[in-house]
């Protein structure tokens, strides 16, 4: 028996951040920032496509849209994708995917062509927006893992401060050539990312299910502070993976999909609800067609020059970027729940504030000053909310709580409704704000954050400093999760 010094070392060992893991972790993460950039970059963009090329509203929507709306083929493709050629590879394949959609954007000549380069570049996002979150999960120590799967949203936040600022930096070139080195860009992260992936291991987890378990120590001793650490991790992955069908080098993903939709077991079918509806309310936010379409609402709102319209952007990017670092070191202090819930009610408030601002400004001749500055205030804060919340907590939440054989395939699933809801959401916001204002959009978006925080407060157990593989306790009968259900249904005195 271990003394109760040594014991004390372990702890504080196993609490430690690792450097391995941590170059992990970014290097993985860092195939977010093809969709971050998009977002940001495109918001400018669209205003020279849509000037230089002559289309309209719906053809800008389209345009917006349709990267989303495929990136939920890579969504779907991409758990069984990586559970046959592992991570590792499926990050080389989700940036080689984008890099050749950049490069068809930026050479585009008409209208169809940005629109074919965005096909493939969502494809690209769609692989990446999946794999990311699942490896960097999958390599993390329980107790930093909050941390490390927030990042690839600090990432896409990068990515759309960086889409912000060569906006700004490239606005004043012509139009026929601004916007097309604007989306050409996206291929530089794009190659960055290709290369970075080759400094990286294998998920350990991923191994084991392959029957690799000495390959699985090696990397599993290089992300843990000390050998016994290591060893403990490799034991219960083992034997969480021995009480499924997929230690063997003939294991794919066969039947996951059966086993997800065809009469699922009660954790399953909570799991996936739980995961399905956290990626729902992210994008039923808003949050994508807020920020790609947000120089429109304030060119709206009476600020014509195309300067001052980047500029607002690059401050709401540096709010987002700010704020997404907050969350990400205070995770796994906090929890999930607690900033979940805060973010959700914060972006309920702005969107309800931005709501009034844009109204008052719609059945007004002069448009006050004061007006636009509570409505640049209410988007700074709407974005900052979000990021402290279903921004970072999204990716965690859903790469966290699935078991190995499910896990990649789960989060797929989970993560196509994300895409899903944010290529409708991207492809009407512009035509549902003409029938109803941007108020009235604002409005609607706040009624359903009030509905997402209900939602989380009722469906989604704690699950801050739990091992992966306890996640599946979590989630069965008679057991934390009714506990936590209970609890937050019993009526108070």
């Amino acid at each position: 028996m271990e003394s109760p010094e040594i014991q004390s070392h372990h702890q504080a060992s196993v609490g430690r951040l690792n450097k391995y893991a941590l170059l992990c972790a970014l290097l993985a993460s860092m195939t977010s920032v093809l969709l971050g950039y998009d977002i940001g970059v495109m918001s400018g963009a669209v205003l020279f496509i849509r000037e230089n090329l002559k289309i309209t509203s719906i053809q800008v929507e389209i345009l917006v849209g349709t990267l989303n709306v495929c990136s939920l083929i890579g969504s779907l493709a991409s758990g069984k994708t990586s559970d046959y050629i592992g991570r590792r590879y499926t990050i080389v394949l989700a940036a080689s995917t984008f890099l050749i959609g950049a490069i068809a954007m930026g050479l585009a000549p008409s209208f169809p062509y940005p629109v074919a380069g965005r096909v493939v570049a969502g494809i690209g996002v769609g692989y990446s927006l999946m794999i990311s979150p699942v490896y960097t999960a999958e390599i993390s120590p329980t107790m930093k893992r909050g941390l490390l799967t927030s990042l690839p949203e600090f990432f896409i936040v990068m990515g759309i401060l960086f889409g912000y600022i060569t906006n700004y930096a490239l606005s004043g070139l012509p139009n026929n050539l601004n916007w097309r080195i604007m989306l050409g860009l996206a291929a530089v992260p794009a190659i960055a990312v290709g290369f970075g992936v080759f400094a990286m291991p294998e998920s350990p987890r991923w191994l084991v299910t392959q029957g690799k378990l000495e390959e699985a120590k090696r990397v599993l001793i290089k992300v843990s502070n000390t050998t016994q650490e290591a060893e403990s991790r490799l034991a219960e992955i083992t034997k969480a993976a021995n009480s499924e069908p997929t230690t063997s080098k003939n294991w794919h993903g066969q039947g996951v999909w059966k086993e997800l939709l065809w009469k699922p077991s009660k954790p399953v079918k909570r799991m996936l609800i739980a995961a399905i509806g956290i990626n729902f309310f992210m994008q039923a936010s808003g949050n994508d067609a807020v920020i790609y379409y947000c120089p429109e609402v304030f060119k709206s709102a009476g600020i014509h020059s195309k300067k001052k319209l980047f500029g607002v952007n690059v401050i709401m990017g540096m709010a987002k970027t700010s704020f997404v670092l907050v969350s990400a070191v205070y995770l796994d202090k906090f929890g999930r729940r607690p900033l979940l819930l805060l973010g959700t009610m914060g972006m309920a408030l702005s969107l309800a504030v931005l709501g009034l601002g844009s109204k008052f400004l719609e059945h007004s001749d002069n448009k006050p000053l004061w007006t636009i500055v509570v409505c640049i205030v209410a988007v700074c804060a709407f974005v900052s909310f979000f990021s402290i919340g279903l921004g970072p907590i999204t990716w965690v939440y859903s790469s966290e709580i699935f078991p190995l054989r499910l896990r990649a395939q789960g989060t797929a699933l989970a993560i196509s409704v994300n895409r899903l809801v944010s290529g409708v959401l991207s492809m009407t916001f512009l035509s549902i704000s003409e029938k109803i204002s941007f108020g009235g959009m604002f409005f609607v978006l706040a009624g359903i954050m009030v509905v997402g925080v209900v939602f989380f407060y009722l469906l989604l157990p704690e699950t801050k400093g739990k091992t992966l593989e306890e996640m599946v306790a979590l989630f069965e009968d008679k057991t934390e999760y009714t506990s936590q259900m209970e609890v937050r249904l019993r009526p108070t005195a």
